[in-house]
């Protein structure tokens, strides 16, 4: 036995991602009284800036971006109650294909290896019981998603560390809820390009391939003021049109493949620490 705290890790690509995926456990494991450390992997730079200026049209900034990113980054862990932050400010690389995917220093350029060991490093000095990242595909494909799995995942290799790991996903019953929902929210929508309904169609997996379905809603105003807190992003977050209330009914659970696990837990789990306390 050990007087050390219960730790869950997060490990995320840009700034509010951290809320989108991850907000409810986030704090309903504070709340617990359990150590939450989020790492978060680039700086943000290809977000929009300020008046929402798009990356690559005339006044973005990237690193004035980048500032601004990692103070809502700030106000959102505060929301959160996180416990510890740590970044590893690799330069954002924005959506496959851009021309930033390849600029130097990039996180999709970073060798994997080099990212892993600097998370290793933080993984040894934390020593979590939970590590949650996303999926191969970074759940919808995004370059930095992906990385964030390979870093977090070659790193643990590199570690004597046995915790459950558990990748972010989405059941399709609450995929199809939300399309739903975004057309209520946007009745004006233009007719979906086929290929973007074909790749919807693929985020996710069969709610029977879910093992793990954690009820936050008691935490899902704080998870929708931490979104909030992202606010030069506002125009992205599709979630804030919503409200709090209805938001609440959508994003209240969150769910997660378990893909490593020492401790015999049975799935599926409403809880990520089952078989820990």
């Amino acid at each position: 036995m050990t007087d050390r705290p219960l730790t869950l890790m997060a490990v995320h690509a840009h700034p509010d991602d951290e809320a989108t995926g991850t907000g409810g456990i986030l704090a309903r494991y504070a709340a617990e009284g359990i150590r939450t450390v989020l790492v978060t992997c680039t700086d943000g730079a290809c977000g929009d800036g300020p008046g929402g200026v798009k990356p690559g049209d005339p006044g973005h900034d990237p690193a004035a971006v980048a500032v601004m990113r990692r103070r809502e980054l700030g106000a959102s862990c505060d929301t959160l109650r996180i416990s510890d932050l740590e970044t590893l400010d690799y330069a954002d690389s924005g959506m496959m294909g851009w021309p930033s995917n390849d600029a130097p220093g990039s996180f999709w350029r970073t060798p994997v290896e080099e990212g892993a060991a600097r998370l290793a490093e933080l993984m040894r000095h934390y020593r979590p019981d939970v590590v949650v990242t996303y999926d191969e595909n970074g759940f919808y494909g995004h370059p930095d998603h992906i990385q964030a799995h390979r870093i977090t995942m070659a790193a643990l290799e590199m570690t004597d560390l046995t915790p459950k790991v558990y990748w972010t996903t989405m059941p399709h019953s609450m995929v199809r809820r939300f399309g739903e929902i975004m057309s209520e929210f946007q009745e004006d929508m233009p007719e979906p390009d086929p290929a973007e309904t074909a790749a919807l169609a693929e985020i996710g997996l069969p709610d029977d391939e879910v093992t793990t379905w954690v009820d936050a809603t008691a935490f899902s105003g704080q998870k929708f003021d931490a979104l909030a807190a992202h606010a030069s992003q506002g125009e992205n977050i599709f979630f804030l049109k919503m409200g709090k209330e209805r938001f609440g009914e959508l994003m209240g659970t969150e769910t997660f493949v378990r893909v490593h696990d020492a401790t015999g837990a049975a799935v599926p789990e409403t809880d990520l620490f089952a078989g820990l306390r």
